[in-house]
């Protein structure tokens, strides 16, 4: 690609009052407004001071910012641009929202969260963000430490977290957060919580999985519910939550000594080898050549503590230790083996078993969404408005899943920075005809133009017939 004129000849300028650059933004807040956002804040959130006000318009507003890419409170001025005005009423200033959010204490922050779990409801009901839902879906738990940079953060303190394989102590605050997730779909916020940065990775999750159960289970998750959680989370609290919200667990397990003493009573024969990274297939044998199998014991846990022993699945996987040396000529003399256990009482055998559970990482990819979008700062010295935040950029997120699911079925699991360049931050110029009219001039063989107009009719268009 090249520039077809002189660099001298191009020329530009700032005034065409009938352009704007978020056209996408037209049926995403179509779909907001279809699944009663700003009726969902206006019944549950009651910030108090003067800037408290009007919730359910400042809070819409801030979601829109974060669904066309902002990730700070200057950043909500992408909104009052060209034809916004035309197009969007109850549009805010930046410093009015950043007011707004400061006057969040922490309880009006838990009656965010409160809306935005019923916004999922409501939006699964409005597009298929979670298909198979009702034979087999995950909501998947676990913690991310935000790193902030201002001295005067509130309940900013040293946590641990990893960066690029290694554990580092990071100054900043703490996200707990369970997303859903079924075999056919992406994931979605089912609930969130901040937290100090020291905070301890089960501090709360107790309460946010049985908050998390319940979203699912109105999300239209009937069927068999697996809640898949690292060691961090290993705690007689957070499985009897689960277990008491109808739903199963899968949870790895520390390698402690009772552990170590499971696993030694694991007979030689009872392993299977898996398809795993090198895994070759044997047609002779019917079977995978591999360096990684699993095999299982039954497991009682927590039974030191009165009334609270479980009593499920040990599911173990060992993966051979490769000798480094054995190019020198220093071969073993017996294989190596590292091991990782999990306990579980999920119902399927134990390849599918193990498999789904090293699954978990599906949360990974959802805080690398958020991170590379709204959650890119933790834009305020307030906690608590850094907590509305965090509920905030969850709707945001969940939003443009379903935009994305209503669009296409690649789209459907679509990063989030895809759907965005996509489907949102496209120009278009507006024109008026007729009475009450508005036509959006989009640019001409746009390579998602099909998939842009089927979020439009979705959104836009008469409800959908009942199922």
């Amino acid at each position: 690609m090249r520039l077809l004129h002189g660099l001298a000849k191009p020329h530009a300028s700032f005034d065409d009052p009938n352009l704007v650059s978020h056209a996408g933004l037209v049926p995403v807040m179509a779909l907001a407004d279809r699944a009663g956002l700003a009726d969902l804040v206006a019944g549950h959130v009651r910030p108090g001071g003067d800037c408290g006000v009007n919730a359910h318009l400042k809070v819409p507003c801030l979601v829109a910012g974060m669904a066309a890419g902002a990730d700070s409170i200057d950043d909500m001025d992408l909104l009052r641009h060209g034809a916004m005005s035309t197009l969007f009423g109850g549009v805010r200033a930046p410093s009015t929202l950043g007011s707004h959010l400061r006057c969040y204490t922490w309880g009006n922050a838990a009656q965010l969260e409160k809306a935005g779990r019923e916004f999922l409801i409501a939006l699964a009901g409005q597009a298929p963000l979670l298909p198979g839902a009702g034979t087999l879906a995950f909501i998947d738990i676990d913690s991310m430490q935000k790193r902030v940079y201002g001295h005067k953060k509130q309940g900013a303190r040293f946590g641990h977290t990893k960066i690029q394989g290694k554990s580092l102590l990071v100054r900043g605050l703490n996200a707990l957060a369970a997303v859903v997730s079924t075999p056919l779909s992406a994931p979605v916020f089912a609930a969130t919580r901040l937290r100090g940065g020291n905070a301890a990775s089960a501090r709360g999750a107790a309460s946010l999985a049985a908050r998390a159960i319940g979203t699912a289970r109105e999300a239209g998750c009937t069927g068999t519910l697996i809640v898949r959680l690292d060691s961090a989370f290993y705690n007689a609290a957070v499985i009897g939550a689960v277990r008491r919200g109808g739903a199963r667990f899968s949870v790895t397990v520390p390698m402690n000594a009772s552990i170590r003493a499971a696993i030694a009573a694991i007979g030689g024969d009872a392993w299977t080898p898996i398809r795993y990274p090198r895994a070759i297939w044997d047609d002779q044998l019917d079977a995978w050549i591999s360096d990684a199998e699993v095999a299982e014991a039954d497991y009682t846990a927590f039974a030191s503590k009165k009334g609270q022993a479980v009593t499920a699945r040990l599911v173990v996987r060992r993966v051979r230790d490769l000798n480094k040396k054995a190019a020198d000529g220093q071969d073993e003399l017996f294989p190596v083996w590292r091991y990782h256990a999990v306990f579980t009482d999920s119902p399927f055998e134990l390849v599918q078993a193990e498999g789904q559970h090293r699954d978990h990482a599906v949360v990974e990819q959802v805080f690398a969404d958020v991170t590379s979008g709204p959650l890119a700062h933790m834009p305020s010295g307030v906690f608590a408005a850094n907590a509305a935040w965090l509920a905030i950029a969850a709707m945001a997120h969940n939003l443009v899943r379903a935009a994305g699911a209503l669009a296409s079925l690649p789209l459907a699991k679509a990063r989030a920075a895809t759907i965005r360049r996509d489907l949102i931050s496209l120009a278009a110029r507006t024109a008026r005809h007729g009475r009450g009219h508005i036509t959006l001039h989009l640019p001409e063989a746009w390579h998602r133009e099909r998939e842009w107009l089927n979020l439009l009719s979705a959104a836009c268009g008469p409800p959908a017939a009942a199922a």
